[in-house]
Formats: structure tokens, C-alpha cells, sequence
């Protein structure tokens, strides 16, 4: 057991959670806000299905690779459950077909990238700074 544990670790030992500056989106107001912020700094939407699995895959990849600072960017997270009439004006506002996970990347007002899925991952987001 001891060349195994060493190899993979015990089921004991625990990992700290990275934990993201994330805002919570979770009213139609805050859209506007988002869009005027976004004349200032960079502003992320991180759309999630609380239920999906895939969702949540993708999230935790997200948030492990994640390195970008406060300064930089205002990270949102929208509970797709709870807030779909929130996602629905955030497609409408910001020009987007609704898909979970989506990742949105609004800068001057506009959307300058989203992506869905394994390609929320692939997004370079220090070229949106």
C-alpha cells in the first residue's frame, strides 16, 4: 500500500478548493451594469447548469486553470436554474444563443467571445485584457 499511496495519494488527504472571485448574477439589473463596467475592465459571464454533469466538468476545469487577476477581469457565475430569466436577457443583450456551460467575454458594451463546452476551455482570455 505505501508505493500505492505514494503514486495516487490516500483517500484521506483532502485538497484545498481553488475558490474564484466569482459575482453572483442573479437579476436583470445587473446586465446593464455588466455592460457599462465593460467600458472600464473586462467582464466574464460563467453560465452553469447546477444538474448537468458535463456542466460541472467543465466548470471544475475551468476553475483549476483559471489565473486571471481581480484587477483584469469581474468573473459572474449565473445559476442557470434559479436565474434562466436572467439568461435569457443576457443572450438577448449581449447578441448570444443560449447554450450551458457558456462562458461569455464582454468588453466596450459588446461580446467579444463565448464559447460552449470543452471550447470554454480553450479560450486564451488574457487576449480579452
Amino acid at each position: 500500500m505505501g508505493l500505492i499511496n505514494k503514486i495516487f495519494g490516500t483517500t484521506t488527504e483532502k485538497r484545498e478548493a481553488k475558490v474564484l472571485p466569482w459575482i453572483p448574477l442573479e437579476n436583470s439589473n445587473q446586465i446593464n451594469e455588466i455592460k457599462e463596467k465593460s467600458l472600464n475592465k473586462t467582464q466574464l459571464i460563467f453560465k452553469h447548469s447546477t444538474r448537468c454533469g458535463i456542466s460541472g466538468m467543465v466548470m471544475n476545469h475551468f476553475v483549476n486553470a483559471y489565473h486571471l487577476n481581480e484587477d483584469d477581469v469581474d468573473l459572474y457565475f449565473l445559476d442557470l436554474l434559479n436565474y434562466r430569466s436572467v439568461s435569457d436577457e443576457v443572450g438577448y443583450k449581449f447578441q448570444v444563443i443560449h447554450e450551458s456551460p457558456q462562458l461569455l467575454v464582454i468588453k466596450n458594451g459588446v461580446t467579444l467571445a463565448h464559447a460552449s463546452h470543452g471550447a470554454i476551455n480553450e479560450l486564451d482570455l488574457t487576449e480579452f485584457i
